[in-house]
């Protein structure tokens, strides 16, 4: 017997039908969401902060291409394809890094000003009718929004407030609620990257809801009592997962964290938000510091995870001791990413080919299935 010959099971009205295995495994669905998905949405690629001064860059991944981000002389950040317009070399090889005043392609000395306009090449000055505007880098879209860049490939781009701003504010309640934090004012505590080795949509699925989190979060269900009865925080439109009442701050034993942000209010204190925006980015809310996470999704098996942890600028510059900070949610994801590894293993099992199933409280989860295939339609 065949996968696609195992019988199909009429689920009861309390079941939902996941997406089949295949949509984990194959890597022609995966290049059809690089482009149809990762290529036309709004990608947050880098932080602002970690470009600070004119001529420092940064390059990521975005859907099958290489994007070079920097900072320019006045000030602001452009984002460009990573490509030589001359014979389409890599421009900038290194992940990271500064120029003083230019790009130079190491290949045939092609060079780009910090704009993103061609500026020298050799003999160029006896090509009068090179218009050096036009073979130029080719710019991308670029918003900056909680203190992120964020790049899209789309000539055309989706509107910003109506997608991105949107999975924000439909999930709080409002614009005010994520405006408390003042997310694009706090610095850099710690960064952790994570290579893991699942399809980017299991890692998505398992943030959005905690039906698993009484059996692998052991520490998150103390300190988040609530989470063991399987209701994720994203359940319900606006509601903080509440602190169990011996819990004194949003750390790894429950102990005194930090001082709570100025700007949280009284109903967002002693609780947790969390939210995901489509298609790569968590962003999770509690009273002294914010967790942002990007993904950085390379193969259908294989997703690089960048985990931020953010505090008020203040505190960094201390040097407070972190750990017990950082630890509780550290923990979460090698929790979370070693139970989406294990799925991973099964998707192209045949137990698997049409798909698991959801119970109710993952309803959110039928709802992104249905996202994603309205994307690949």
């Amino acid at each position: 017997m065949t996968s696609t010959d195992l019988p199909r099971t009429e689920l009861p009205p309390s079941l939902i039908a996941t997406l089949p295995g295949h949509f984990y495994t194959d890597p022609e669905i995966f290049a059809l969401e690089q482009v149809r998905i990762f290529e036309t949405s709004w990608f947050c690629a880098v932080r602002s902060a970690d470009l600070p001064t004119p001529g420092m860059f940064e390059t990521v991944q975005v859907g099958r291409e290489s994007v070079l981000i920097s900072r320019g002389r006045d000030g602001t950040l452009s984002a460009f394809l990573n490509v030589c317009r001359h014979r389409g070399a890599r421009l900038c090889t290194e992940e990271r890094g500064a120029v003083r005043r230019s790009f130079q392609c190491p290949y045939h000395a092609w060079t780009y000003g910090l704009d993103g306009r061609l500026i020298a090449a050799p003999n160029l000055t006896g090509m009068p009718d090179v218009d050096r505007a036009e073979f130029g880098l080719i710019r991308l879209h670029l918003r900056e929004y909680l203190g992120y860049a964020w790049v899209c490939l789309a000539e055309e781009p989706p509107s910003f407030e109506t997608t991105v701003m949107a999975d924000v504010d439909g999930r709080l309640g409002g614009p005010d609620e994520i405006a408390a934090y003042a997310v694009d004012e706090l610095a850099l505590g710690r960064r952790v990257e994570y290579d893991v080795r699942a399809n980017w949509k299991q890692i998505i699925e398992n943030f959005m809801e905690c039906y698993h989190c009484a059996t692998i979060h052991p520490e998150l269900t103390e300190v988040l009592p609530e989470f063991a009865d399987g209701y994720a925080a994203q359940y319900y439109v606006g509601h903080g997962a509440e602190f169990g009442d011996e819990v004194r701050g949003f750390t790894v034993d429950g102990g005194a964290g930090l001082d709570r942000l100025p700007g949280v209010g009284e109903h967002q204190d002693r609780r947790y938000y969390a939210i995901t925006v489509r298609p790569q980015v968590f962003v999770n809310l509690v009273p002294d510091h914010v967790i942002v996470h990007r993904m950085f999704p390379l193969a259908p098996d294989r997703t690089i995870v960048r985990c931020d942890w953010l505090y008020l600028p203040e505190v960094v510059e201390s040097g407070v001791d972190l750990t017990r900070s950082v630890e509780l949610f550290h923990r979460v994801n090698q929790q979370d990413f070693d139970a989406c590894e294990r799925c991973q293993l099964a998707m192209g099992s045949r137990s698997y080919a049409r798909g698991g199933v959801l119970v109710p409280s993952e309803h959110h989860i039928g709802e992104f299935h249905d996202w994603v295939r309205a994307r690949l339609a």
